[in-house]
């Protein structure tokens, strides 16, 4: 017996129309470690809203109840012709209750307790997911757990990485996000230095407020020298950034450069032997990643993804990390959000230029049935 529910769509055609709306389907019984979810809570974080809306041009789109109708502008278009003509669901993560099982082990094992889970189109009503993605949250609401997988598994697959690396400091951009926030915690409780790079002083005051030691303002005039001496304080010559584009690692490479030669004892005209590295983990900026390589040649930049990290770090790992996050969901790893909006009010103007936004402390959570 099939179950009908509301869900969001997204569909890009040829010509450049990117329509988003809410439309009845149908979600089939689970089977095998399947679980059916009753959704009550879904995060709308910036690696959804590269599917949901792209780059496309919400200021000037057509809404309607429950319906955007945006342009999308070249190169963008064509970089997104894998997906032209095809309806696809959005939302990566939520929290909600399994009302349906399929006849493995694991999956009748999570029947009728609320879970957090990773289905991959969570901005529905129900969802399909796989039994070993989810979370039993136990005593915990939908909302406290609606968040529990994406940032937070982040956050600590960063420190994992570093670890694993060898590494005992990080530097990270775009810092006062809140992953950057479950960071610093992380970092504190792990004794892991961190330099935080933010681009408001209201940034810097708040993760201040949060014990962070380093904090770095972009907007400064000084803020090279800022960088330079929170790098020399802890050794960070290694760190993640969630820009992408523009000249953010370029200039973390610089500075990391320059406090390497300054304890040269000797000139080298390759520079210094430091070996320097960065992960790219997001694209807030959609421009090109320029580089300037000025910083020696011991540098390396490479992308971070969460889900092939936990795969290269195993079930042993990730069932720590996940066991750590249940454990510390209202502290370490919670979650705030600025407003609560059910299907049909993610897609009003207010509300989908607000948080495509994706300002620091502006979160949206999605109730489906509110």
């Amino acid at each position: 017996m099939t179950t009908t529910g509301k869900q969001i769509f997204t569909t890009l055609d040829k010509g450049g129309a990117l329509t988003v709306e809410v439309a009845e389907t149908e979600f089939p019984d689970p089977t095998g470690n399947q679980v059916l979810v009753k959704m009550e809570a879904a995060p709308i974080n910036p690696s959804d809203l590269a599917l949901l809306f792209g780059p496309a041009d919400l200021d000037n789109a057509e809404y309607s109840d429950g319906k955007i109708v945006a342009q999308m502008a070249e190169p963008f278009l064509s970089g997104a012709k894998g997906r032209h003509g095809q309806r696809l669901p959005v939302g990566n993560e939520g929290a909600g209750t399994v009302v349906a099982a399929g006849d493995g082990e694991a999956a009748q094992a999570l029947m009728g307790q609320r879970v957090a889970c990773v289905p991959g189109h969570a901005f529905s009503q129900y969802a399909i997911a796989e039994a070993a993605m989810c979370l039993p949250l136990g005593d915990h609401s939908a909302e406290d757990g609606a968040s529990a997988f994406v940032n937070p598994m982040t956050a600590l697959g960063f420190v994992e990485n570093a670890k694993m690396e060898g590494q005992k400091a990080i530097v990270h951009a775009a810092a006062a996000s809140n992953l950057g926030q479950m960071l610093n915690r992380i970092c504190q409780e792990d004794d892991i230095a961190l330099v935080n790079i933010v681009r408001k002083q209201e940034q810097v005051d708040l993760l201040k407020n949060l014990g962070a030691k380093h904090v770095v303002n972009s907007s400064d005039d000084n803020f090279m020298d800022q960088l330079r001496g929170a790098i020399d304080a802890t050794d960070a010559y290694y760190g993640f950034d969630p820009i992408g584009g523009g000249k953010t690692i370029d200039t973390i490479f610089k500075a990391m450069e320059q406090v390497a030669v300054g304890k040269m004892s000797e000139y080298s005209r390759y520079g210094s032997n430091q070996q320097k590295k960065m992960y790219i983990y997001g694209r807030l900026d959609l421009g090109p990643t320029i580089l300037t390589p000025s910083y020696g040649f011991g540098w390396t930049l490479s992308g971070w993804l969460l889900t092939p990290f936990l795969q290269q770090a195993g079930q042993e790992t990730a069932g720590r990390m996940r066991k750590r996050v249940l454990d510390n969901l209202t502290t370490t790893f919670a979650s705030h959000y600025k407003k609560r909006v059910n299907l049909e009010e993610m897609l009003t103007k207010d509300a989908a230029t607000n948080y495509r936004a994706m300002k620091t402390g502006e979160k949206y959570l999605v109730t489906p049935w509110g």
